[in-house]
């Protein structure tokens, strides 16, 4: 199987199965110079690691990351320095549970990529999904903790804004908020809502899709080009990329359908320091496919889990017809974990961008 690689210049490839003995990456392209130590990389996959609350999955996993190359250590002994080699990155399976899915062996899980995986490789790994299952994502966002790194001053950071058809209110958005609860929530007050709203879904044995947003600030001025490296392409690219995603929207997004030209329009002035101003950001930070220096904002749909306790119709790989329900330790709803991987995706496609308008125009550094 090939397409296991994305970006041009900051390459990441991923390897590893779901319920294999480990999983990794392989960051190539990683600028030499770059200082890091290995809790950094950790606290970001601590973010993602399953089995912290009860409205996600309960496989335990630490998810401890060994860095086995490209990187030389600091006096300090805790400082990594990356040597613009490949960094290679490993993090073992510790709580895989292959006897969960023995049942489904032969049978197509319905809204999952069983059947479509099995149509175009003849062979699927069905415990747990193999390289179709979101544990791949694990891999993701330790080179996003690199990708960090490499565009000074840049800030990437995420939240669950809806679950079902359950939204936050804007007018209470507080970053501060995101890490203090287990949905990563920007507004408290949505939080008991959405914790009652999960129990009933999880105690059904069923689950739900949400919307998270994902905002980029530091990014400088000038990444992109206006055609086929356009940067919301490419990050629309990389969200959709994510297990479950369905759609990715930039700045307003399906919203500026709606919009007249007089208010879509990112009107501007010249600020008092000489530096221009925007008096708005519908368009989230790129312009003709180029960033212009605003925050960059990117929305993206999740599905509901398709792995679910309820019975629904299906068929098998010998052509019968079958009722499949899944059993297993499931996210009722996945959304939630996805937050740090749209994190670690838009961090990896703004460093890509990066290197390769600094080798183009010399501008970034």
């Amino acid at each position: 199987m090939s397409y296991n690689t994305f970006g041009h210049l900051f390459r990441v490839t991923t390897w590893g199965e779901s319920h294999g003995p480990a999983l990794g990456c392989v960051v190539d392209g990683c600028p030499p110079g770059l200082r890091f130590t290995l809790a950094e990389i950790q606290a970001w996959m601590d973010k993602r690691k399953p089995g912290q609350s009860r409205f996600v999955t309960q496989r335990r996993e630490d998810d401890i990351v060994k860095i086995l190359s490209g990187v030389m250590m600091d006096a300090d002994g805790e400082t990594m320095i990356s040597t613009g080699t490949p960094i290679s990155m490993l993090i073992e399976n510790t709580d895989q549970r292959s006897k969960d899915y023995g049942e489904i062996a032969r049978s197509y899980r319905p809204g999952h990529a069983d059947f479509a995986y099995d149509l175009k490789y003849g062979i699927r790994d069905y415990r747990g999904g193999g390289r179709s299952s979101a544990r791949e994502t694990a891999a993701r966002v330790a080179a996003g903790a690199i990708a960090r790194k490499v565009v000074p001053g840049m800030t990437v950071r995420a939240a669950l804004v809806q679950i079902g058809k359950h939204k936050i209110n804007r007018d209470n958005w507080d970053w501060g908020q995101v890490n203090e609860n287990p949905f990563f929530c920007p507004d408290p007050e949505m939080v008991p809502v959405w914790e009652t709203y999960l129990d009933g879904i999880r105690k059904a044995g069923s689950s739900i899709g949400a919307i998270v947003e994902v905002v980029a600030e530091g990014v400088p001025a000038g990444l992109g080009a206006p055609i086929y490296a356009k940067l919301d392409q490419e990050i629309a690219s990389g969200l959709m990329s994510i297990n479950a995603v369905k759609a990715v929207e930039i700045g307003d997004g399906f919203a500026a359908a709606e919009l007249s030209g007089e208010d879509n329009a990112d009107q501007m002035r010249m600020g008092n320091d000489g530096q221009p101003i925007f008096l708005s950001n519908h368009s989230g930070g790129i312009l003709g496919g180029i960033s212009t220096g605003q925050p960059i904002v990117a929305r993206f749909a999740i599905k509901p889990t398709s792995s679910i306790l309820s019975e629904r119709q299906s068929i098998d790989a010998d052509g019968n017809n079958v009722d499949v329900r899944t059993k297993g330790r499931h996210d009722p709803c996945v959304g939630i974990r996805a937050v740090p991987i749209g994190e670690a995706m838009m961090a990896c496609t703004i460093a890509d961008h990066f290197l390769r308008d600094r080798g183009q125009t010399g501008k970034t550094r």
